[in-house]
Parts: C-alpha cells; structure tokens; sequence
C-alpha cells in the first residue's frame, strides 16, 4: 500500500542522514565544497520555494522537497554520475516508505538530471531542483581551511558572502543575485566554473516558462 512520504520523514530517518553525513566526509577528504545536510537542507527548501511561488500544487512543491534533499546522497559512492547512482539509491529508499511510483519517478528523474555535464530540466521538479542547486554559492560551503590551498572552486564559494534565489510569478522571472567579495575573486572566475551552471539554470527556468538572470553584485550579468 502507498504511504505519502514527507520531507519531514526523511530528515529523521537513519539511513538518509548517514548517507549524506558519509558524501560530506569522504568529499571532504578529496578537496570538494560542502555536498551534505547542510546542503541538501538549502536545497530542498529552494526547491519548494521554487514551485510553490509559481503556484504549482502542494503535492509537486513537497515532491521537489524530497528530491532536492536526496540528490546528493550518492556523492559518498563517487562524484562521477553521482546523479545517475544517487536515483538508484532514492529509489531503494523511497521504495522502502512506500511512496508511489508516479512521484517515485518524479524524484528520481530529477536526480539524475541535476549534474549539469548531463542533466535536463525533464519534468517541473526536475527544473525547480536545478535551480535551487545551482543557486547555494557561500562561503559556508567551503571545508578547506588553508587559505594558501584554495582552488578556484574554494575561492568563489568563499568568496560568495550572500546569495539569493528569487521567484517573480507576476515577470515569470526566476533570478539569482549573488554578492561576492571581489578582493578574494574576481566576477570572471565565477563565470569561469559556473558558466555551464547558468545556462542549464536558463533552460529549467524556460521549461517553467520563465527567464532567468543572474545578478551579481547589483549587476545583471544574464
């Protein structure tokens, strides 16, 4: 029998919060920003936001919930295709809380298609998780301490002192406006990782029949 399965179910259930507690250690370990509870707790609420401005029914905003809180778990197995395993793994859980298999297949279509070397805005949470994971730029992501050993993914995240992912339903504009200290990186160096980022932002925003830009301190960029 079907259960409906909450986003608050899956912030107290043990086996999710060891798997994401594992992706930001093992991470860690290798040099990447922050990709655990922290993380998925942001993400999740932006997922939600994303949809419910837009007016899409409650059931769908939860389901984006659900998603952008699972879509990182598989980076404990390896980041490479972290999508394509993490939709696995969300699979065997939600299958275990007993979710129906028409949302089932909402979350993890979104999950494997949130990394932006291979994903696509395929369905409204597909589009909503892509734009709340692409938007979580701070400095709060960045778990190198060694100032001197920053790459240039350190060094934008920890550049970033506030970003904010807006919804306009009136303009159909979804916009990311991000402030960042340009004394520890330049506006260029966030084009230089991000660029592929922002574009797929564009694309799930247009599939919510909305545009999107990218403002960053006070300058729209996109």
């Amino acid at each position: 029998m079907s259960q409906t399965v909450t986003i608050a179910q899956l912030k107290v259930d043990h086996e999710v919060q060891v798997y994401l507690t594992r992706s930001t250690e093992y991470l860690g370990h290798l040099g990447f920003t922050e990709h655990g509870l922290r993380h998925a707790g942001i993400v999740s609420a932006l997922a939600y936001k994303v949809l419910q401005e837009l007016e899409y029914p409650a059931r769908d905003c939860e389901i984006a919930a659900i998603a952008g809180y699972l879509h990182d778990i598989a980076n404990m197995i390896n980041r490479f295709n972290h999508g394509g395993f993490g939709a696995v793994m969300a699979f065997d859980i939600l299958t275990r809380m007993q979710m129906p298999p028409e949302e089932i297949a909402l979350v993890i279509s979104a999950i494997g298609n949130h990394e932006e070397e291979r994903g696509n805005a395929v369905n409204q949470v597909a589009a909503a998780l892509i734009l709340a994971d692409k938007s979580d730029v701070h400095r709060a992501r960045v778990t190198n301490r060694d100032f001197a050993k920053f790459e240039i993914h350190d060094r934008v995240n920890y550049a970033a002192e506030s970003s904010k992912l807006l919804v306009d339903k009136t303009s159909r504009t979804i916009t990311l406006a991000v402030t960042i200290d340009t004394k520890i990186c330049p506006v260029m160096e966030y084009f230089e990782i991000f660029l592929l980022r922002m574009v797929m932002c564009r694309r799930a925003a247009e599939f919510l029949d909305c545009s999107f830009k990218l403002v960053i301190n006070d300058y729209e960029l996109l």
